[in-house]
C-alpha cells in the first residue's frame, strides 16, 4: 500500500464523507446514559441521528448542538418518562437501541416508526428482554413496541441465529445499567459482528466494564456505568464506498477525505475487494484514495456477511465487470430499508443486466448497462450505488433522490465534484 502523498497532483477529485453514523448512534446512546456531560464532534446530521436524538431527548437526555458538534448531558442511566410515543421514522438500529434503553425505565412507552420500520422484526429482542423482567407487546414481532418498564435484571442471556447484530448492540449498550450486569452468548449464526465489535469499542470509550470471554461471549459488570467525556466519531465508511466505487468505475484517482484505513468499521474492508479486483488503495491519517484501472475479469465470489451495507455497492460494480460475481452469506439484507436483495436484482434486471437471487445472496453477470429509471424503494443505499452507476451510463436516472437524508444528506453536492 501506497502512503506517499506526493502524488496527490495526480487526483480527480477529492471529496469529503460525514462522521459514521455507526459510530454517531452508539456514542449519542452511551453519551444519554452517562453520568456527566460529554461532548461528541463530527456526528453524523442525518434522519436518522435525528429521530435518535429526538427520543433520546425525550427520555431525559439534555442534548445541544451546533453544527456536527454536541453537548449532551447525559441521564446516568435515570430514564425519564415523558408519556410521549416515540416515532423512530426508518431508523432500524434507533427502533432496536431504544426497545432495550427504555426498559431501564419506569412506566409505560410505545416505539413505532414508519411503515417500513413496522415490518422489520424485533422478536428475538423482546424475547431477551422479556427474560430480563421486561413486560413487553409487539404486533407479530414488529413494531409498534410497547414496553410497561421496571429496569432489567440482566444476568445470563443466550441469543441464537440472531438476524440482525443490533439486538446484540442493544444488549449490551444497556448492560451495565442492569442489576446483575449480563453474561451475554450468541449461539449459532451469528451477522455483522464488526457492528458488535463497534459497540464494544464506544461502551469502553465511555468506561464501561465488559469483556470478551469467548468468541461470542461478552461479560458487562453491573454498576461500571458510562462516564461523559470528549469524543470524535470518525468519517462513515459506508459513505466513502459510493466514492471508491466510483474511482472503480471510472478509472480515476478519488480522494476520500475524513477516514483511514485502521478504521473499525466493518465496510473499510471493502477496500480489500476494490484490491482484489485491480484497483489500487492509498492512504494517509485522515484520507483514502482509490484508483480504478483495468477490472479483474472471470469469475469471483465475495462472502459479504461482516458488510451487508456495502452489497448494493459491489453489485454496481459487479455490473460492470467482465464475468460472474457471486455475493454470499447475506440473506439478513431482505429486513434492512427495503428487501435489499430482491430490490438490487429488480433494478439490475431493469436496466439489462443479468442478475439473481439465491437463497443467501446474489448472482450477477457482467454485462451494458442501458438506461433506466431506478426505483430505490425508500432505500438510501439503492440511490447511492445507482447514482455511481449514472457516471458511467447516461440516462440512469434516480426516482427518490431525497432518501439519501437518512445518512449522507450531501451526498448529491459531494457528487458533483466527481
Amino acid at each position: 500500500m501506497n502512503n506517499d502523498d506526493s502524488h496527490f497532483k495526480e487526483v480527480h477529485a477529492v471529496v469529503c464523507v460525514p462522521g459514521s453514523k455507526s459510530l454517531s448512534q452508539r456514542a449519542l446512546v452511551a453519551a444519554a446514559l452517562a453520568r456527566d456531560n460529554s461532548f461528541i464532534s463530527n456526528v453524523l446530521i442525518s434522519q436518522d441521528t435525528l429521530y435518535l436524538i429526538d427520543g433520546l431527548r425525550a427520555l431525559g437526555a439534555k442534548i445541544a448542538s451546533s453544527k456536527e458538534d454536541f453537548f449532551i448531558s447525559g441521564t446516568a442511566g435515570k430514564i425519564i418518562n415523558s408519556g410521549k410515543e416515540l416515532f423512530l421514522g426508518n431508523n432500524g438500529t434507533a427502533l432496536r437501541f431504544l426497545t432495550a434503553l427504555v426498559c431501564l425505565g419506569e412506566g409505560k412507552y410505545t416505539l413505532t416508526g414508519e411503515k417500513r420500520l413496522c415490518e422489520r422484526p424485533v422478536g428475538a429482542l423482546v424475547e431477551v428482554l422479556k427474560e430480563m423482567g421486561a413486560d413487553i407487546f409487539t404486533h407479530n414481532n414488529c413494531p409498534p413496541v410497547e414496553i410497561n418498564a421496571n429496569g432489567l435484571t440482566g444476568g445470563k442471556i443466550i441469543l441464537r441465529d440472531i438476524e440482525s447484530s443490533q439486538y446484540v448492540s442493544a444488549l449490551l449498550l444497556c448492560a451495565p445499567y442492569t442489576t446483575k450486569g449480563m453474561d451475554l452468548s450468541l449461539q449459532g449464526v451469528v451477522v455483522s459482528t464488526p457492528y458488535i465489535d463497534l459497540t464494544i469499542a464506544v461502551m469502553k470509550d465511555f468506561g464501561a466494564k465488559i469483556i470478551q470471554t469467548g468468541k461470542y461471549e461478552y461479560h458487562v459488570t453491573a454498576g461500571e456505568i458510562y462516564r461523559g467525556r470528549e469524543y470524535r466519531v470518525e468519517g462513515d465508511a459506508s459513505s466513502a464506498s459510493y466514492f471508491f466505487l466510483a474511482a472503480a468505475l471510472l478509472g480515476k484517482t478519488i480522494r476520500v477525505i475524513g477516514i483511514n484505513r485502521q478504521s473499525k468499521q466493518g465496510d473499510i474492508r471493502l477496500l480489500s475487494v476494490l484490491e482484489e479486483l485491480g484497483c489500487k488503495v492509498s492512504s494517509g491519517e485522515n484520507w483514502m484514495e482509490v484508483s480504478g484501472n483495468n477490472l479483474a475479469k472471470g469469475d469471483f465470489t465475495f462472502d459479504l456477511n461482516d458488510m451487508p451495507d456495502m452489497v448494493p455497492t459491489l453489485a454496481i460494480l459487479a455490473a460492470f465487470r467482465n464475468g460472474q460475481t457471486i455475493i454470499e452469506n447475506v440473506s439478513h439484507l431482505r429486513i434492512k430499508e427495503s428487501n435489499r436483495l430482491e430490490a438490487v436484482v429488480a433494478e439490475l434486471n431493469r436496466t439489462g443486466i443479468e442478475a439473481r437471487e439465491m437463497p443467501e445472496g446474489l448472482v450477477i453477470q457482467g454485462g451494458k448497462m442501458r438506461p433506466a429509471k431506478i426505483e430505490t424503494y425508500n432505500d438510501h443505499r439503492m440511490a447511492m450505488s445507482f447514482a455511481i452507476a449514472g457516471l458511467v451510463v447516461r440516462g440512469i436516472e434516480i426516482s427518490d433522490k431525497k432518501c439519501v437524508d437518512k445518512s449522507f444528506p450531501a451526498f448529491w453536492e459531494e457528487l458533483e465534484k466527481i
